[in-house]
């Protein structure tokens, strides 16, 4: 059946040129997530709509980058069947990594036309996701000639970033484990590393567990990011940025 998705807004208090609409999805099917970026970029490229940023969770996902090798993907079909999830081939940069519930899943939809090029803004979307980090109490660091963002020793993938810029409007985005099921990780090679582990939040700070939730880390990100990017403060119209836009969803 297709319903139209029940979205929350949320603000931000920096002042500068721009606005930037932040939207809180709640949990959104995969494909319905890369449909709606794809709309939005759409409307962005076109000046009809504000530039966005996206916050959600994901159910069970693995999905693949464009230069994934088959090899990355430890499990058969049914393998990935029995732990409730799915594969999807997508067009974002990156290899094969993981999306599910305890994850923040963070889409800025934004031009980077007279910002920078790409190499700028992966970089810049590590430090907002280090200086988040940093907000609930979690240090941690980018590692030499990786994506990311890793424990303050490097060794443990807390944050993954993976991008899609096309017409000057980027998408995709990136992943913070916040209380992740890291078990599900087993079922690939993260990011086609073999040498370092995955981590989330709440394994690195024991004592967050009982009050360290996803929706707990969208305000801290939402801030974090209009404060790096320079974005104005404004509640984003939920409603007004998804006006045309409805996902397909399927109940049972």
């Amino acid at each position: 059946m297709t319903t139209r998705l029940s979205i929350d807004s949320v603000g931000s208090e920096v002042s500068a040129q721009e606005s930037c609409g932040v939207v809180w999805l709640g949990t959104v099917p995969y494909r319905d997530a890369w449909d709606l970026q794809l709309e939005i970029a759409g409307r962005v490229r076109r000046g009809a709509e504000p530039e966005t940023l996206l916050l959600l969770e994901h159910p069970h996902t693995y999905t693949r980058g464009r230069l994934s090798p088959d090899a990355h993907l430890l499990l058969d079909d049914a393998g990935i069947a029995s732990l409730g999830a799915e594969v999807v081939e997508t067009d974002r940069g990156g290899l094969t990594t993981y999306h599910g519930p305890g994850q923040l899943v963070v889409y800025p939809i934004i031009r980077l036309r007279g910002r920078g090029g790409p190499h700028w803004y992966v970089r810049t979307l590590e430090r907002v996701i280090i200086n988040s980090l940093s907000q609930v109490g979690l240090a941690s660091t980018t590692a030499p000639g990786l994506t990311g963002v890793w424990t303050a020793d490097g060794q443990r993938k807390v944050a993954a970033i993976g991008v899609k810029i096309a017409g000057g409007v980027a998408y995709h985005g990136f992943a913070i484990n916040v209380s992740t099921d890291l078990s599900m990780y087993n079922a690939i090679i993260p990011c086609g590393i073999t040498d370092r582990g995955v981590t989330s939040v709440v394994a690195e700070l024991p004592d967050s567990t009982n009050i360290l939730t996803v929706k707990a880390v969208v305000e801290i990100v939402a801030r974090q990011f209009s404060d790096v990017f320079g974005f104005r403060s404004e509640s984003a119209n939920a409603a007004a940025v998804l006006e045309a836009t409805e996902c397909s969803t399927t109940s049972s």
